[in-house]
């Protein structure tokens, strides 16, 4: 008897009857996307004294995955539905698997930058093959439930990543956190197999390879100078990058206006609906992702915490998303979908305000209410935008619908990280350089100031001088402690105006409608079919 995943969904007469199970192959492969690059920020300190990375290092080790897997996710989502959305979810797997073995295996900086950067590819190829994979198999009146579990799925990966990893390096080394991946994502690819149906766009006609090269060249300068200009300075590599992705943008807009079948209609960004939830979405995870970035580093490098204690510590983070996520399915149908997304964007501008109080005194105590609202905010704001995004492609054009729903997560996301850090860094260095100035030899110093880690590392040499050495280090690190928790609070306030000035953009930006009156409108519309893989 044949597998009911060998029928093509848009040969059966009712719904997928396995959709809420392929669901759940859906939401397994996202999450080991998410962990990918949560697990890392509790295994770098481990990494970093291992391989000797520096900051440049370091820095690379974390983005090389991102440059790749922003810049792809439009064409390879465009791949996905000519040739098999299911094909490229068990495609994308595959690759992410081999990178993390190639990433559990090397033992340089390059290499382990290489090896990110293959499961970046993979990552590319996963996760609109995920979306588009979701939005084929559920009829309409399921689909907005089923992508608040995809989205609460996000928030679980944000603190199963650390809490995974930690465990691991309670007796393993770093290396053991890229394999937490390869299990799940071998149980993913046997399940895609049995539960996931086969799909693709039908009469797509030919790709536009133009307007995905453009849109590759384009996303992945301007991700290059984002995380290169801001952390490492505006030298010649990060300008000339920042203006190919300038360039490169404007190519590709005259090149889509002027295609009769784009690889993106860029006349979408006209409906403000649409336009608004792509900017929520990028604003949103530019806070998110930033202060989860340097909430981490503090639990470890301040408070103290090894790397599976951080992992609890980020727990509330999923509880929120989770409660959020229940919310937004319940209050968006009866308020609708605006004053859901700017509650939850304000939610996330006061959870990341709260931080700026941080003081030299702080306990874990002082980033639960951050953790737990900011994940309250994810559950509420990414659903009804990412839904909305969906609902605005056909067909034929879901896994791009995917690509720039997850380009813009992870584009706001890059921005986070590189943004805040950079004025993370600045004020540590300034504020840590103020303080050691004149107590240290010029090449401690400066190893000092290049991050908190590296104080505790000259800290922990500096105790061996049997000459008041223990007192030096003693008062070198609680230098250090002060300018960096300095630095979150004044991050914490930066990143909190940023939001704030964001949510009211999208606020006005976003159409005032009724509620349901977006999907009364696309119930007025035929339900798409998809067609199978051949």
């Amino acid at each position: 008897m044949p597998l009911i995943a060998s029928v093509p969904v848009d040969r059966m007469k009712t719904p997928y009857p396995r959709r809420w199970w392929a669901l759940l192959v859906l939401c397994l492969s996202l999450l080991i996307v998410v962990m990918a690059n949560t697990s890392l920020i509790v295994a770098a300190p481990d990494m970093t004294r291992d391989l000797s990375l520096s900051s440049a290092d370091l820095q690379w080790v974390v983005d090389g995955y991102t440059v790749p897997y922003a810049a792809l996710m439009l064409i390879l989502g465009a791949v996905g539905d000519k040739y098999s959305r299911r094909g490229a979810l068990i495609a994308g797997l595959l690759v992410f698997a081999g990178g993390s073995v190639m990433g559990s295996l090397v033992h340089s900086a390059h290499a382990v930058i290489a090896a990110r950067a293959v499961m970046g590819v993979g990552a590319a190829i996963v996760m609109p093959a995920t979306l588009s994979l979701l939005v084929a198999s559920f009829p309409r009146a399921e689909r907005a439930r089923a992508i608040v579990a995809w989205s609460a799925t996000s928030g679980l990966g944000i603190a199963m990543g650390p809490l995974l990893a930690g465990v691991l390096l309670k007796d393993h080394a770093w290396g053991s956190t890229f394999l937490i991946n390869v299990p799940i994502a071998a149980v993913a690819v046997l399940a895609s197999l049995v539960l996931v149906p086969p799909s693709r766009a039908e009469g797509m006609g030919r790709l536009d390879l133009v307007g995905g090269l453009l849109s590759v060249v384009t996303v992945g300068a301007l991700v290059y100078a984002i995380i290169e200009g801001p952390h490492f300075g505006w030298h010649t590599a990060a300008i000339t990058a920042a203006a190919i992705g300038a360039a490169g943008m404007v190519a590709f807009v005259a090149w889509e206006l002027r295609h009769p079948s784009p690889i993106l209609n860029v006349r979408k960004f006209r409906d403000r609906a649409f336009s608004g939830s792509v900017l929520a979405v990028l604003l949103f995870f530019l806070g998110a992702f930033g202060t989860v970035y340097y909430a981490t580093q503090h639990l470890q490098f301040v408070l103290g915490y090894d790397a599976l204690a951080t992992g609890v510590r980020l727990l509330p983070l999923a509880g929120g998303t989770f409660l959020g996520a229940a919310l937004t399915g319940l209050l968006t149908p009866r308020l609708g979908m605006k004053p859901v997304v700017i509650t939850g964007m304000a939610i996330g501008t006061g959870a990341i305000l709260l931080l700026s109080r941080l003081g030299d005194g702080s306990t874990y105590s002082a980033f639960v209410p951050t953790l737990a609202l900011l994940g309250l905010a994810i559950g509420l704001s990414t659903s009804p935008c990412t839904d909305l995004i969906m609902g605005s492609f056909p067909e034929a054009e879901l896994g791009v619908g995917g690509g720039i729903n997850d380009t813009a997560v992870e584009f706001g996301g890059s921005l986070g990280i590189a943004v805040l850090g950079s004025i993370l860094a600045t004020s540590y260095k300034t504020k840590v350089g103020s303080a050691l100035a004149g107590h240290l030899p010029t090449q401690a110093l400066d190893t000092a100031k290049d991050s908190v880690g590296g104080a505790q590392a000259v800290a922990e040499q500096v105790a061996h001088n049997p000459a008041g050495g223990a007192q030096q280090a003693q008062a070198l690190v609680a230098a250090a402690d002060h300018a960096f928790t300095h630095a979150v609070a004044h991050t914490s306030l930066i990143g909190g105006i940023v939001l704030a000035v964001g949510t009211v953009l999208v606020a006005f930006i976003l159409p005032n409608r009724r509620p349901n009156a977006v999907a009364e409108s696309l119930d007025s519309e035929p339900e798409p079919a998809t067609a199978s893989t051949r």
